[in-house]
């Protein structure tokens, strides 16, 4: 808080004096009334105080003794005390307080008692009294008075409009009111009481030619304040209507002018006016004002001049009053456009080229309207020259379809410079006025090349701005800027100056421009040097698509298409490929700009994946949509190890299978496959101890060695019905070679066999035999089962018959089962039947054991058997008889 200073101190002290008198005065009344209910007085209640102002005010004690003035103190709204630096103690019962009135809300300034003492106990209530602050500003002066006096139709409205600018604060406790006041031939008219800064005042009829007075009054609590008069004629007020009927007409002969013409908006014998006029070219936002000295005059046409023939043109006018020039102008009319009338071209065509090829050999001849066309261009006369002269010359004629002539680009012409050196092309524009100056444009093929340097483009606040360095040693003539998207070309020519431009053309967001700048030197181009840009970048507006994905075991490849051009909206700086599978977190990964397919790896088999990958930008991101795969169940080659490994092992198996029945396969077959003898493969020949039989020629030189079977004949019947004839064996070596091979196997080349016979030569024969056994018969000389022999057979038959297949146990041992056979049947006296070994008396006991017999059960040979040999003319049907009627006994006698 600011005190006052000390020139100020007297006034101050006796403006207390004078409230401590007041006080005074009102407490003796009122204790004289016994009406006082406090013992604390405040003063003085003002009804506002003016903010940023120091405000005194002062505390009495009155009807008590219980405090001084030491024990009282102040605060505003109960909260902020304030300090006691601010204090002047006037007595022991008065107390004085200065502050400073701040902020522009009202608030209470307290006068209270400190705490109680221990001694004495206050009624706060009577001792507390307070003063309110109503807080305002003063009135200030306002500023930029103005008024108007709008026409209403053909005379000027009796209301005057005034509006002004406020000046100072207000506050919600003590605002200013404003009251505009109108005077004229002594007569004063004021508007109605405003707290805003318009208002209007009623003056019946508007004054014509007549001074006004006007001015405003601001007015608050803290006082009243008067604005500066404004002083003019009442004209100077009148603000009009614009010109009405505004017209341009364009006129043949003057194709660079239009004539304007209009009527007053008021009779001139109320005001006069001035005009003003304004033009721009269709499309522009660049207005041409017309000098008022120009038409500062009472006029109702005027000619423009120097326009642009064949070109639209808007115009807009209006007025105010003449007199002093000081008046409110009205506002602008409708916007008149006219087209001027069409002129010949004074332009050349912009003529430019596009290459293609391989090696830029085919060139596109396109141009565009003459910057003056001057009118439609209607048609353009191609023109082309070699060393030699003018090679072809054609008119094409211009696309009527586009109807802005300065962005419509016209395709000339195709050229192929495979075989042309260089091509000089020239061209004309023709309207109905007339033709262009020429064009033209040198095609070169050549491996020289001259290009800018250090090309640079950005852009900067919705520009697009080029900048390039001048190539070394060129004569340069101009440059051309190119720039193309999507198909579509535009450029402009710049001086050879220049190095630094902006692209002047309607240039889009988010669309990608690849920007040229050519060297143009004496009418040849030469090679560019371009870079890709974005007047402004986006985020994408679709993100790429999935379109393959390969899994494996453990990993996926993902392949994807890029985005289409015209759908990036900017550079794409990196994808990024999320992916997860059920219910767990998404992984992210980042992947280059310039890749489409990427290798997910540390996946698990078997398992379900979705996967969505975003193209980013520098100012944002599109995701694809989302794309699923699963993982194989096993890991390549897995399935192909197994197969493999199982057929390896079934092949060995088979192998050592096969090795090893090629190497116990005598056991094979001994075991599988038996060899049972065959009857139909047996050989009976005639044998007779008297009458060898005749040696036969060896099959395959196999040697097989003769079993000589010695039989004996038990006593059992053998199923003759004559008398028995006494047998005997006698004991003989036979060796017969035959080849024997049967379901047991060759015997080839075996080992030999020791013979069934009771010779002493039985162990050098059976070292001689093969495995093929021969079986012997005796048959009596008495018939066969019945038979009537005939008379000359005396003697006995000895059959033999050699079969390929091995014995059975009962032939192997016969004499087993005869002497079984003998005794379980008692016989009558038969003859004996015995085969066995030639030295069955040294045969084993164990070998006996194995056939579940003993020794002793054989059947003991009888000394009167006799052997006798039948001649070889037994016939056949007798030996087949016979065989077949003695192969049941070489199994050995069974009980029937």
């Amino acid at each position: 808080m600011k005190l006052l200073f000390s020139s100020g101190a007297v006034v101050m002290m006796s403006s207390m004096v004078l409230q401590l008198f007041g006080l005074a005065f009102v407490a003796s009344v009122l204790h004289a009334k016994h009406e006082f209910s406090t013992h604390l007085v405040t003063a003085p209640h003002v009804p506002v105080v003016e903010i940023g102002t120091n405000f005194t005010a002062t505390c009495v004690i009155v009807n008590t003794v219980e405090v001084t003035a030491d024990c009282l103190y102040w605060n505003l709204s109960e909260s902020s005390v304030v300090p006691e630096k601010n204090y002047i103690k006037i007595n022991e019962s008065a107390l004085a307080v200065t502050i400073l009135i701040s902020g522009e809300e009202s608030e209470w300034l307290f006068c209270t008692c400190k705490k109680n003492s221990p001694y004495v106990s206050l009624n706060k209530s009577k001792f507390i009294h307070g003063i309110y602050l109503k807080k305002a500003y003063p009135p200030r002066r306002v500023e930029n008075l103005s008024c108007v006096a709008e026409q209403d139709g053909k005379l000027v409205s009796g209301f005057l409009k005034c509006k002004w600018d406020v000046v100072g604060g207000q506050t919600e406790d003590s605002q200013t009111n404003y009251t505009v006041m109108v005077q004229y031939d002594s007569v004063t008219h004021r508007s109605e009481t405003t707290l805003f800064s318009t208002t209007k005042v009623n003056l019946g009829f508007f004054p014509h030619f007549m001074h006004l007075n006007v001015w405003v009054v601001a007015d608050n609590l803290l006082g009243t304040v008067e604005s500066e008069h404004l002083k003019q004629d009442a004209n100077e007020f009148v603000k009009t209507d614009p010109p009405s009927k505004v017209t341009a007409f364009p006129e043949e002969p003057f194709p660079n002018s239009l004539l304007i013409k209009w009527q007053h908006p008021i009779e001139d014998v109320r005001i006069k006016l001035t005009y003003q006029i304004r033009y721009c070219q269709s499309g522009s936002h660049t207005w041409t004002y017309i000098p008022l000295e120009d038409t500062d005059k009472v006029i109702t046409s005027f000619r423009l001049q120097n326009l642009q023939p064949y070109s639209a043109y808007v115009i807009q006018m209006r007025c105010r009053n003449r007199e002093g020039n000081s008046g409110p102008w009205s506002n602008w009319s409708a916007n008149e456009t006219k087209t001027t009338p069409e002129d010949r071209p004074r332009s050349k065509p912009d003529l430019w080229q596009l290459t293609g090829g391989d090696h830029g050999e085919e060139v596109q001849i396109i141009c565009k309207d003459p910057k003056h066309a001057n009118g439609r261009i209607t048609s353009f006369a191609l023109i082309l020259y070699n060393k030699n002269g003018p090679l072809e010359q054609e008119i094409i004629p211009a696309d009527q379809n586009q109807t802005s002539s300065e962005s419509r680009v016209t395709l000339l012409k195709k050229i192929s410079l495979a075989d042309k050196q260089f091509v000089r092309v020239c061209v004309n524009a023709n309207n109905s006025k007339g033709t262009s100056p020429e064009a033209c444009l040198i095609l070169v093929r050549s491996s020289e090349q001259t290009t800018v340097e250090k090309l640079k483009v950005w852009t900067q606040e919705g520009q697009m701005f080029v900048e390039w360095k001048r190539p070394n040693n060129t004569a340069v003539s101009e440059y051309v800027v190119e720039w193309a998207r999507h198909g579509k070309t535009d450029w402009q020519r710049e001086n050879k100056t220049t190095t630094r431009t902006a692209i002047k053309g309607n240039l889009e967001k988010f669309v990608r421009y690849n920007v040229s700048v050519y060297v143009i030197q004496s009418g040849r181009v030469w090679k560019l040097v371009h870079k890709e840009t974005y007047l402004e970048q986006g985020a994408p507006e679709q993100g790429p698509t999935i379109n393959k994905s390969y899994p494996a075991y453990d990993n996926a490849h993902l392949v994807w298409d890029e985005i289409p051009l015209d759908k990036r909206r900017g550079f794409i700086t990196n994808y990024n490929i999320s992916y997860r599978k059920e219910n767990e977190a998404l992984k992210s990964i980042r992947v280059a700009a310039n890749d489409t397919s990427y290798t997910l790896t540390e996946l698990l088999g078997n398992t379900k994946y979705e996967v969505w990958i975003s193209a980013s930008t520098v100012a944002g991101s599109k995701n694809s949509n989302p794309h699923s795969f699963t993982t194989l169940r096993y890991a390549p080659g897995t399935i192909e190890g197994i197969v493999v490994g199982v057929s390896l092992g079934f092949l060995f198996f088979v192998l050592m299978a096969l090795l090893l029945c090629f190497l116990k396969k005598d056991v094979l077959k001994e075991n599988f496959w038996p060899q049972i003898p065959n009857p139909g493969e047996s050989t009976i020949g005639n044998w007779s101890p008297d009458y060898p039989p005749k040696e036969e020629t060896p099959k395959e030189n196999c040697v097989s060695g003769v079993s000589v079977l010695d039989v004996g004949v038990c006593e059992v019947k053998l199923g003759f019905e004559e008398d028995k004839t006494s047998l005997s064996l006698k004991k003989g070596k036979y060796l017969s070679e035959e080849h024997s091979s049967g379901i047991g196997g060759s015997s080839c080349m075996s080992s030999p066999r020791q013979s069934v016979s009771d010779s002493d030569e039985g162990p050098d024969l059976a070292d001689s035999t093969a495995s093929t056994v021969q079986y012997s018969s005796v048959v009596a000389s008495s018939g066969y089962k019945g038979q009537t022999p005939s008379s000359h057979s005396q003697h006995s038959i000895f059959l033999r018959s050699e079969s390929t297949q091995p014995l059975l146990d009962s032939e192997e041992h016969p004499d087993m089962s005869l002497q079984e056979g003998c005794r379980q049947v008692q016989p009558p006296p038969r003859p004996s039947l015995f085969t066995g070994a030639e030295n069955q008396n040294s045969m084993e006991s164990d070998d006996f054991r194995l056939l579940g017999v003993e020794q002793h059960d054989f059947c003991p040979l009888r000394e009167d058997t006799e052997l006798t040999t039948k001649p070889d003319s037994l016939s056949a049907d007798t030996e087949s008889a016979a065989v077949s009627s003695y192969m049941p006994q070489l199994g050995g006698y069974r009980p029937q």
